[in-house]
């Protein structure tokens, strides 16, 4: 099994997730201070928008616009010139906190949501990914998913990957030509770890953030762990990215508490090159 020792490259921040690579750039959420940023090869922070509501997900249309999610409002907008414009109001469709998302080639937009108060102690209950489609319509996508979150999509574009975070399990959905599922079943099941951000290899395997096991893991369709990253702090989210798409980002924290993340600033991106580059829609 191969072992890295990721290195923090920027701090300070409160807590970073929902991180993709576009355009030559690493950009993220830093959900509990109400940002979008992107960071260059330097290390150099800018600030796209800011949020009154907390940020989740990033994904892009094929026409360059960028999205992103609104968590508890359940909304996603299009951040145009570091403004809002709402895109899909998926708040009576999720019955809970929306999270991350992914956005295929064609623009169709494959949303999770929490599903359930998971910070008020509720049960665990089953909930919808849902389905943007290009024209801002809203239908679900597939039921009984329990805390869908991190998302990635083959680079063929025939298979879609959801982590369930609480369910400790990776669902794979095959995808028609519509983009509406065809089948489904268990890509992977992960034992104790709690998969919340997640992101393709050209090999076809996983790296996998679990924040519930405090570790970053590579694995293989059907479970086998193939290597490990070591992080500073907590993982909740991964990236792979670089010019050569070989760069490990993991987004970190001390703690996901909105008010104590805020005050901490102890949210960190560690990174650190790996053997097999990124592939996928990120």
């Amino acid at each position: 099994m191969e072992l890295y020792q990721a290195q923090v490259i920027a701090d300070g921040l409160a807590f970073p997730e929902g991180p993709r690579w576009h355009d030559g750039r690493f950009w993220f959420t830093d959900q509990h201070a109400h940002r979008v940023l992107a960071m260059a090869a330097d290390g150099g922070l800018t600030t796209i928008a800011t949020t009154e509501d907390r940020p989740g997900g990033l994904g892009w249309l094929p026409n360059g616009e960028l999205l992103c999610v609104l968590m508890t409002t359940r909304q996603i907008v299009r951040v145009v010139d570091g403004g809002l414009r709402p895109y899909a109001d998926l708040s009576q469709h999720a019955p809970w906190h929306c999270n991350d998302m992914v956005v295929d080639s064609a623009g169709r937009v494959y949303a999770g949501n929490f599903g359930y108060d998971v910070d008020g102690g509720a049960p665990k209950t089953p909930t919808e990914l849902l389905l943007v489609e290009t024209d801002g319509s809203i239908t679900p996508f597939a039921d009984g998913l329990i805390f869908p979150n991190g998302s990635a999509i083959t680079p063929d574009g025939r298979n879609l990957l959801v982590g369930e975070t609480f369910a400790n399990r990776v669902s794979w959905f095959e995808l028609g030509p519509d983009g509406r599922m065809t089948d489904r079943g268990l890509w992977a099941g992960l034992g104790e770890a709690t998969p919340d951000g997640i992101c393709l290899d050209a090999d076809g395997a996983l790296w996998i953030a679990s924040p519930g096991t405090h570790e970053t893991l590579r694995v293989a369709r059907g479970g086998e762990i193939l290597a490990r990253c070591e992080t500073t702090g907590t993982p909740y989210a991964c990236m792979l990215g670089g010019p050569e798409r070989r760069t490990l980002h993991v987004c970190t924290a001390e703690t996901c508490d909105p008010e104590q993340a805020a005050q901490l600033k102890s949210g960190r991106i560690e990174a650190v090159e790996v053997a097999v580059p990124g592939a996928g829609l990120p």
